[in-house]
């Protein structure tokens, strides 16, 4: 345990009675208090994380990571931690690896370090490391490059609590990339800590895999617009209203030699054009906004 940091473990959980004692007692030995956000487990999750001293919020009904993890954020803050560490309470992840979490911070290299799955310090099966790859790639694109976007074991000093506690918005799992992307934003230094991970034997996650992955997409998909909308809503926009005007050439050339009113070509043409302007009239707004946001918070 650090003398003179205030270190908090977060674990948000669902469903966890069988692992959550142990990732509890393991992760005591390296910070000052555990937190235990129970996201409406219907079985004995609190009961059992209770018993292994670890302090319990509880939500009567699920709410998603992301609000737990915003939840911690905002407990570490209220009661003076100064470091936040969050992990799985499925067994995932090795409470015994907190000390190679924290060295970075404490050594005042890094605001946030991650933990990353590598090689055969993995036990993650073939198609996740495919879509986590997916994820590792989109999230690169949003504004985050780094190696492992989606491990939740990560650690965060006072300056990037503030920054998340204030800043998160995602829902579900997109808690991961959102919190690169919002580091590199806010200029935190970021530290990649290699660390094993836990599959075998273990029901590791309660996500599906068919919504988890497009869930996320989607939701960096969205961020990346958002941020660059003249590029990724402007431009498709503009190229949707280039090829309306080629129907409605077609069209009106098509009438002028046979007195035939295509009313096929006519529809597309109008809802190609319709769809472009609007597109490129969002993509617009969407890149004055945030400016004229900023310079009325600066007056």
């Amino acid at each position: 345990m650090n003398e003179e940091k205030k270190i908090l473990a977060a674990i948000p959980c669902y469903n966890e009675e069988m692992t959550i004692g142990s990732v509890i007692i393991k992760a005591k030995r390296y910070v000052d208090e555990v937190i235990v956000i129970d996201d409406g487990s219907t079985d004995d999750t609190a009961t059992v994380a209770k018993e292994a001293g670890a302090k319990v919020i509880r939500h009567e009904e699920n709410r998603g990571k992301a609000y737990a993890i915003k939840k911690a954020f905002k407990y570490a803050l209220e009661n003076g931690f100064d470091i936040i560490v969050t992990l799985d309470g499925d067994g995932q992840h090795n409470a015994d690896e907190i000390p190679d979490m924290l060295e970075p911070i404490l050594n005042g290299k890094a605001d946030m370090s991650i933990c990353f799955r590598s090689g055969k310090l993995t036990e993650m099966p073939f198609w996740r490391k495919i879509g986590k790859r997916i994820l590792d790639y989109a999230t690169g694109v949003a504004g985050g490059k780094i190696t492992d976007s989606q491990c939740g074991f990560r650690a965060f000093n006072r300056n990037a609590i503030e920054a998340f506690a204030k800043r998160l918005r995602g829902n579900g799992f997109s808690i991961e990339s959102e919190e690169i992307v919002l580091a590199n934003d806010s200029n935190l230094r970021i530290a990649e800590v290699k660390t094993t991970c836990k599959y075998k034997n273990l029901k590791t996650s309660k996500k599906n895999p068919f919504t988890h992955g497009p869930s996320v997409l989607s939701f960096l998909i969205w961020l990346i617009a958002e941020r660059h909308p003249l590029l990724f809503i402007g431009i498709p926009g503009l190229a949707l209203v280039i090829v309306g005007f080629f129907f409605g050439y077609k069209t009106v050339r098509f009438y002028n030699k046979t007195h035939v009113f295509l009313i096929s070509y006519a529809l597309v043409t109008a809802i190609l054009l319709i769809i472009g302007a609007l597109a490129i009239l969002m993509s617009l707004l969407l890149n004055v906004l945030p400016h004229i946001i900023e310079r009325a918070r600066e007056e």
